[in-house]
């Protein structure tokens, strides 16, 4: 067993275009749950726009990526709006309900045979990257330090999702202590009380779906330009439950909680992995298989937001009277 190789693996993802690409969809559910305290359970919704909004733009219209990347922003404010005009008035628990059904709805209408034409139905779309890479001004190669590398394209990538998450954080510190960043703080721990200050805690409460949707819309451009091919299935409910792990782990309604989630959870995770399918193949597991390590790799997430619940509800960093608050 190589462990060697094994950490080196983990740490090249944790600090990896995926988990940036995890921690920008995080910063955007923090937004929403963590400092707002709106239950999202779609979050996946808002990425699945963003990343069919930059590659229908460029597939299907011809439009330059810089206008598939507005259109990604513009697609998730929409989605914030459609969903939170109906919704964000009512209980907590009917956003719940409608973000993680919304979610759905659109995966199954986007793979659709009726939306093959626009979307390519179940074969999703690929071939819209190439003008992101083309602009790489990074020389091909292979960069990193010691074992741990990633190549020009990988890394240029990486540079521009850390770069819209280091603008993600800016901006969620700069407003969360902001006046209003204290009334969504507010709205969180007593909204009744807010509306008797005269604040308008629907309008706030929509700015931040917005906000925090866009942040997830971004991401799954990302997600998008990494791959250069997707389809509606890579956006399952699962997705949404893997950034609620992750925010949980690193504490939510903290500015760094989720960035520190999402690099520890996919340390692990890989970690985890490599690490079965080591055991496997030196056969001290026989009774292990290759495609039974996937399956564990979901366990193991559950199994770890109960130990988080359990032990340590307020996440690595987080605050414990921040998850003690009273979320209507």
């Amino acid at each position: 067993m190589d462990l060697l190789q094994i950490l080196t693996v983990s740490i090249e993802t944790a600090i990896g275009p995926i988990a940036a690409i995890y921690v920008l969809a995080a910063i955007g559910l923090n937004i929403h749950f963590g400092y707002t305290g709106l239950l999202n359970f779609g979050q996946v919704g808002f990425m699945l726009v963003g990343a069919y909004g930059v590659a229908v733009s460029v597939t299907t219209f011809d439009l330059p990526l810089w206008l598939g990347l507005l259109a990604s922003i513009v697609c998730a404010a929409i989605l914030a709006l459609l969903l939170g005009i109906p919704t964000l008035r009512l209980r907590a628990d009917y956003l719940a309900i409608a973000t993680i059904a919304v979610a759905e709805v659109l995966r199954l209408l986007y793979r659709a045979q009726f939306a093959r034409p626009i979307t390519g139905g179940v074969y999703g779309r690929n071939s819209f990257a190439d003008g992101f890479y083309g602009i790489n001004p990074i020389p091909p190669g292979s960069y990193g330090i010691g074992d741990v590398d990633f190549s020009a394209d990988e890394l240029w990538l990486m540079v521009v999702v850390w770069g819209l998450v280091a603008a993600a954080l800016g901006i969620t510190a700069a407003l969360m202590h902001s006046p209003w960043g204290r009334v969504i703080k507010g709205i969180r721990e007593d909204e009744d009380a807010v509306r008797s200050l005269g604040k308008d805690a629907f309008v706030y409460k929509m700015q931040s779906l917005v906000l925090g949707g866009v942040f997830g819309g971004l991401a799954g451009a990302m997600i998008a330009l990494n791959q250069q091919n997707i389809t509606p299935d890579q956006f399952m409910p699962q997705v949404t439950f893997y950034l609620w792990a992750m925010l949980l782990l690193g504490g939510a309604a903290r500015t760094w909680g989720p960035v520190l989630g999402p690099v520890v959870m996919w340390f692990l995770l890989t970690a985890f992995d490599e690490l079965l399918r080591s055991l496997a193949s030196m056969d001290i597991v026989p009774f292990l298989e290759t495609s039974q390590i996937g399956a564990l790799r979901h366990a193991f997430v559950g199994l770890a937001l109960i130990l988080l619940i359990v032990y340590r509800p307020q996440g690595l960093i987080g605050d414990r009277k921040e998850m003690l608050v009273n979320v209507k």
